[in-house]
């Protein structure tokens, strides 16, 4: 018990800032709908704003790092775990198994579209697979699993996941505004987002300004794009022909998170988690995900994109594009 006390210290001054960002964003959203009719700008989305025009603008103190990394991560990993009570593997199983092979045809295109964007402006082959890989499966996770296969350059690795922290955040932040604009219905989003956004995470943020089944379907699609991982990062290891290289460990590939929201959604659909403890789940893993928002607002620095080199930011975002267009027809071939 005393060696936990150490640890909670150094963490508390993170995870207070990151809960006064949080009640700032609540108090804002409720300004909003008092003097504007409505919130235009959800406590969810105030949070990652504010947190990244406080990290943008003030260097923090190295004391306030611990708190900050815990509430990015761990709080928002138990928000999606949590989220596993709201939903049911009838969720999936009513789209069908031509969902579950689109997602991994999309994965593929989406890997070799990178990989080739990447190498026509000249990118290295291991910088155009790390971007190629966190574009198409899940981001910073996919970048450190891949990374030890294909014996990546640190300095390469440190500039995927920079870039990526940042656009992450503005996809989040931006994907919401094309539910009208490509008239897409919560369902559609919700696949559509699972298909495009980064991190597990992320997708919980995306979707739950649009709707609940948005949320549910987005965050299903996104577990079963991530478990792509797993037989890409063997191909490549396969593809290394002799290459001594470093083999992914088991939580790389399969986070605890993601089992977590398994295990609960198996409880859910046998209704093993009663009735009267989804409502106060669902709750908590809106609060703590609102929270998670704010932490991850103050650990991106907008000015890294600056440092990430513009070919960097060229194949990023023409990948992400391409992910996007391809992810937009799959959800309209499949008429979702």
């Amino acid at each position: 018990m005393k060696a936990c006390l150490p640890v909670v210290a150094s963490t508390l001054p993170g995870l207070l800032m990151c809960g006064a960002i949080t009640a700032l964003a609540y108090a804002l959203e409720h300004l909003e709908a008092h003097f504007l009719g409505r919130a235009w700008l959800e406590s969810l989305v105030l949070a990652i704003l504010l947190g990244t025009g406080v990290r943008t603008l003030y260097r923090l103190d190295a004391r306030f790092e611990p708190g900050i990394r815990v509430g990015a991560k761990l709080l928002l990993e138990i928000a999606v775990v949590l989220l596993g009570a709201s939903v049911s593997a009838a969720t999936l199983l009513e789209h069908g198994l031509g969902l579950v092979a689109g997602i991994a045809l999309v994965v593929a295109a989406a890997i070799v579209l990178s990989v080739a964007i990447g190498r026509s402006v000249g990118l290295s082959d291991n910088m155009a697979l790390l971007i190629a890989c966190g574009n198409a499966i899940c981001g910073n996770s996919a970048i450190a699993a891949v990374a030890p296969v294909i014996d990546a350059d640190g300095n390469d690795v440190a500039a995927a996941i920079a870039f990526t922290a940042v656009l992450g955040v503005a996809v989040v932040l931006g994907l919401p505004l094309l539910v009208d604009l490509l008239a897409f219905t919560p369902a559609q989003y919700g696949v559509f987002a699972g298909l495009t956004v980064y991190a597990v995470p992320q997708v919980l943020a995306a979707t739950a300004p649009v709707s609940a089944a948005s949320v549910q379907i987005g965050t299903v699609v996104k577990l079963v794009r991530v478990l792509m991982l797993g037989p890409v990062v063997l191909l490549l290891s396969l593809g290394s022909r002799g290459r001594r290289m470093a083999r992914p460990s088991l939580p790389h590939l399969l986070p605890w998170f993601i089992v977590g929201f398994l295990l609960m959604l198996c409880l859910r659909s046998l209704g093993w988690i009663p009735q009267a403890a989804l409502p106060p789940a669902q709750r908590i893993a809106g609060f703590l995900t609102i929270m998670s928002m704010a932490a991850l607002g103050l650990g991106v620095d907008a000015r890294a994109v600056a440092g990430a080199g513009a070919r960097v930011v060229f194949v990023v975002l023409a990948s992400l594009l391409g992910l996007g267009l391809i992810s937009f027809l799959l959800v309209k071939l499949l008429q979702v």
